[in-house]
């Protein structure tokens, strides 16, 4: 079996997680703890990804503070809510699934034969959102993309210990075992009969001072987990919403200038970048390069092919504020369903649970995710919230076809 591991711009991924969607009344960290216990593989580690949580064995390869692959390809691919891809790494392929928002198959295949196996099988469920697979296979209605153009580097979500008991107990047993080898040789000499004359004072000494290090290192680490890190709470970090709306719809603009010979398809404005996705006409790919480099400098260009091409540029950073809707979860939900009705918009809206950590401790932060599709620019879709605090738009895309523009937006409440 292969390291679930992958390598880019000199990062290390985990692959191959087992994913299972958080059920209600439950914590991430509560729920990966109950599935490693009634679960035959060992699984150590967990990552925490919306209402999803993803297990994974550390002798896989993985460790704690590693990204998961899959959540940065699902990133990428946000505005599909089911996929199904295969994608090129050195000499392997690496197969996701996602359906409805829930990874089902995250794992890296070392033979192309056992790749197509899979990606067939999964094939056959219906309703795919989009396929991704290399062109070399034929799949009817797939695009190829380069794994390297989905892995961000998003930070989206690391990996974390499952029980911090499990990483401290060998430590401390080795420590002890070797303070107790160090006070049988101080007090008993290997040879019985010379009194311990013979015994070399210089390694007594050394003996003596390994010991107190060790001494001095259990206690260090005792009091280290003694104390309880600060929590940071992601509403403690947010951006005026109406100074975001009109970043990304200006970022949007900027991105969506007209190429000749190329067609605009679809841009989108998420956490840390702005993207547009241009299709070929009839121009050329230096022409492109020309008239990028002149009307958008400091864009980043990556030929997804000859004929379809995504120009993406970091966003610049927004003065933050700490802001969380002082009313309950069920109440925010009812609010924003009746602000959506009034303006006759259909959203969904779920009210979700996620966990933070603080070393030891766990704590629940309450969201309310909305998604909605509109024609409303914005800074116009976003005066929906007023009287919200706590809202921070995740995401807004703008599809050229149906000149639709959807938002996925999220408030914190108490």
């Amino acid at each position: 079996m292969i390291k679930q591991i992958i390598n880019i711009r000199r990062r290390k991924y985990a692959t191959g997680l087992f994913w299972q969607p958080v059920g209600v009344g439950n914590t991430a960290y509560g729920y990966a703890k109950q599935l490693s216990k009634t679960t035959d593989k060992k699984y150590n580690l967990f990552i925490e990804y919306k209402s999803m949580v993803g297990l994974v064995n550390s002798k896989d390869g993985a460790h704690v503070g590693m990204s998961s692959a899959a959540v940065e390809v699902v990133n990428s691919l946000s505005e599909f809510i089911s996929f199904l891809g295969v994608f090129r790494y050195n000499e392997y392929f690496y197969l996701v699934a996602v359906r409805n928002g829930i990874i089902i198959r995250d794992i890296l295949i070392d033979k192309e034969d056992i790749a197509r196996k899979m990606y067939t099988e999964l094939i056959n469920i219906p309703d795919w959102g989009a396929l991704f697979a290399p062109v070399s296979w034929g799949i009817p209605k797939s695009q190829e993309k380069d794994l390297i153009d989905l892995i961000t580097n998003g930070n989206f979500a690391k990996l974390r210990q499952i029980s911090v008991v499990k990483s401290i107990v060998p430590s401390v047993l080795l420590a002890v075992l070797f303070v107790l080898f160090g006070i049988y040789v101080l007090y008993h000499p290997i040879n019985k009969n010379d009194n311990g004359k013979h015994l070399n004072t210089d390694l007594i000494a050394e003996y003596r001072r390994q010991i107190e290090l060790k001494k001095q290192e259990i206690t260090d680490k005792k009091l280290q987990e003694d104390v309880v890190q600060q929590i940071e709470y992601p509403y403690d970090k947010l951006p005026d919403v109406f100074e975001r709306a009109n970043l990304c719809y200006k970022a949007i603009a900027f991105v969506m200038q007209p190429v000749p010979g190329w067609n605009q398809t679809y841009a989108k404005c998420d956490n840390e970048y702005v993207s547009a996705n241009f299709s070929r006409d009839f121009g050329t790919l230096n022409d492109f390069y020309e008239y990028v480099a002149r009307l958008m400098p400091g864009a980043v260009v990556q030929q997804i092919s000859e004929d379809e091409i995504i120009v993406r540029v970091k966003l610049p950073k927004l003065k933050l504020y700490s802001s969380l809707d002082e009313r309950d979860q069920s109440t925010v939900v009812r609010d924003i369903t009746t602000n959506f009705q009034q303006v006759n918009i259909n959203a969904n809206i779920q009210p979700v649970t996620d966990t933070i950590m603080n070393g030891k401790e766990t704590e629940d932060i309450h969201i309310t995710e909305v998604a909605a599709a509109s024609k409303l620019i914005p800074v116009e879709f976003m005066q929906i919230f007023n009287g919200f605090d706590g809202v921070y738009m995740t995401s807004v895309s703008w599809h050229t076809n149906t000149r639709i523009w959807n938002y996925e937006v999220i408030i914190y409440t108490k």
